[in-house]
């Protein structure tokens, strides 16, 4: 085996072979839905989802086989780190082309108690799955995709199974039947371009002579009353393929009915221009006759008050409760923005790709680290706008809030993955470079930001503010704060949940998400919904003599975020069959942080389209 694990190195031994050291690399994820199986074993991967805790591949209590001097942890990247992956050297020795088709034995494990196997017991019946990687792929299942029987690649294979005949006694697969397809460009070049594994459980007399006859094969069934023995035992087969190395990945990266996500682009692009129609109709004809008749009353004593959105003229722009907050909550949505639309850009240009591994974790890492600037000078801009003066105090919570509250939580959930001894559970280490990349990095240019944006001024205002407050009469129910957020807010949510569907997939039940032009799309698709659904109730708010638009505004457009938070539920009850506290805790804190943060994102988005719309329609008109 080759020293270094993580690169494919070829030696010429004679001119038509090629000698390739390939370590694989292992390690227990949880479990991912079953499509239906090409070939006919009854240890397919189960239709469930029990757990969001992983473990360590080398557990002391699963007693997989390990390499000689013991196993040896890899590096990995940050975003790799945070989602959980934990890779490891392994006892398998394959080299190119040699030992086509031979059963092997692995190791024989001879004691293994019943504790310990009602441990593995468990974990089967909880549909655990085994990932490994070979030369950077990962080992996988073929399967066909019935609705266009498309074959694909599905990542992962069960630990053992639980179904079928021994439903009461899950069986523990201890054979793997490892099928490597090489392409071969030219006559000395081999290169892996795809990895399929099929478990099989073998059980009977595991002390005697290897045998890797799966069909006729009595299943092993561990004890839970004694202690046993169990033999692990390969074959690999060699398989050349057509598939060129720069497309081996098109086979994992398998779009399930891509119509689905057409469906959803086409439907949200409708609402769109629904929505972009019905407000320029607002726009043109209501508002252009409001601002016209307003600009030809003649100024004397017999003409009648201002009515409608013009009567609050004197009081749109007057400073909002709580200006500090609603500052620092904007300057962290711009910075989000910025953040999303950098990391959608490089997972277009496909920078991003699942090859990559935790690539798309780091790159939001970084940009949100890089992009601390924006939001010191948007939440400062706009706290001078608003009448701010205590700008240090502004620049400080900008700087902090946020990952304070991410870290508390992220902290909290890192609690019950270390209680639950799961191998998710992110390092010391890892925790303190996160801690010098926000102290060191994002704060000072926060601070950058903020000095740039008070140094800019405040945004002038086209109507001043009287001096004494006008009385609000009272306003119709559908435009109450919380209601006018939930209304709203089925629109931009209705544009983007087909797509939602997809990523919590990828990241509730380990299926790897790379559709992102799709994604792109309805993000942009999500951000003029939310912009036009907003402008549209501040429209309606203003008309309404309810000139208190600005925390409105920006609840409004957040308003998706409650009903992202009400699908994650559903998806819960639906999809998912969590059966420990611990799952429940980490599913639900990780959906508090998807809804927050779309909530920040979405309610920004809402709170500068509706500013920017109600600046330009008091700039319109006349005021005397």
């Amino acid at each position: 085996m080759l020293s270094h694990p993580c690169f494919l190195e070829a030696m010429m031994q004679n001119w038509y072979q090629l000698f390739l050291g390939i370590t694989l690399f292992v390690l227990l994820d949880f479990p991912r839905r079953n499509l239906s199986s090409t070939v006919s074993r009854p240890h397919a991967l189960a239709i469930s989802y029990q757990l969001l805790i992983s473990d360590d591949y080398y557990h002391p209590k699963f007693h997989f086989c390990e390499p000689q001097g013991g196993p040896v942890k890899q590096p990995e990247s940050l975003g790799s780190i945070l989602f959980g992956d934990r890779i490891f050297n392994s006892p398998y020795n394959v080299k190119m082309l040699q030992k086509n088709g031979s059963c092997e034995t692995l190791c024989v494990v001879p004691n293994v108690t019943g504790e310990e196997a009602k441990f593995i017991n468990d974990r089967i019946r909880e549909d655990y799955a085994l990932n490994w990687l070979i030369d950077g792929l990962p080992a996988a299942e073929m399967k066909i995709d019935l609705r266009n029987n498309d074959l694909f690649f599905d990542m992962g294979f069960n630990l053992g199974d639980n179904e079928g005949p021994h439903q009461n006694l899950p069986t523990m697969n201890n054979h793997y039947e490892v099928v490597l397809r090489y392409h071969k460009p030219t006559s000395d070049t081999f290169r892996i371009v795809g990895v399929l594994v099929w478990p099989a459980s073998i059980g009977g007399p595991q002390d005697s002579a290897v045998t890797c006859e799966v069909n006729p094969a009595v299943p092993l069934i561990l004890s839970e009353d004694h202690s046993q023995a169990i033999r692990y035992s390969y074959r690999v087969t060699w398989n050349e393929s057509d598939t060129p190395w720069a497309t081996r990945w098109d086979n994992y990266l398998h779009i399930f009915d891509p119509r689905i996500h057409w469906f959803s682009l086409i439907n949200s692009l409708v609402i769109v221009v629904f929505l972009c129609v019905m407000v320029s109709m607002i726009l043109i004809r209501s508002v252009t006759r409001d601002i016209s008749r307003y600009n030809a009353v003649d100024l004397s004593e017999d003409v009648q008050e201002d009515w409608g959105w013009k009567l609050v003229h004197g009081e749109v722009f007057r400073t909002p409760t709580n200006p500090l907050i609603l500052s620092v909550m904007v300057g962290n949505g711009c910075q989000l923005c910025a953040m999303v639309a950098v990391t959608l850009v490089f997972a277009l240009l496909g920078f991003l790709s699942p090859s990559n591994r935790g690539s798309l974790a780091t790159v939001m890492m970084v940009c949100w680290t890089l992009f601390g600037g924006i939001g010191g000078y948007f939440s400062s801009r706009l706290y001078t706008s608003l009448g701010g003066s205590d700008r240090r105090k502004l620049a400080f919570l900008t700087a902090t809030v946020l990952p304070v509250v991410i870290f508390i939580i992220v902290f909290l959930l890192n609690l019950f993955l270390l209680t639950a001894g799961s191998s998710g559970a992110v390092p010391f280490g890892t925790m303190v470079l996160i801690i010098l990349l926000w102290f060191g990095i994002s704060a000072p240019l926060s601070a950058i930001g903020s000095y740039f944006g008070s140094k800019h001024g405040a945004i002038r205002h086209p109507v001043r503010v009287h001096q004494i407050p006008r009385q609000i009469p009272p306003g119709p129910k559908y435009l109450k704060p919380w209601i006018a957020a939930l209304l709203s807010g089925i629109l931009p949510f209705g544009a983007a949940f087909v797509e939602l569907y997809f990523v919590l997939s990828s990241l509730f039940a380990s299926r790897a998400y790379y559709a992102f032009g799709f994604l792109a799309l309805t993000a942009g698709v999500v951000s003029l919904t939310t912009a036009t659904v907003t402008i549209l109730f501040t429209y309606f708010i203003l008309c309404a003599e309810e000139y208190r638009w600005h925390w409105r505004s920006f609840l409004i457009g957040g308003g998706s975020a409650f009903w992202v938070m009400a699908y994650g539920i559903f998806y819960w009850a639906s999809r998912l069959s969590l059966d420990s506290l611990s799952s429940v805790v980490l599913y639900l804190g990780y959906l508090f942080l998807i809804a927050l943060l779309d909530f920040l994102i979405t309610g920004t988005i809402g709170f500068l389209a509706s500013y920017w719309a109600v600046r330009r329609l008091y700039s319109a008109i006349r005021i005397d």
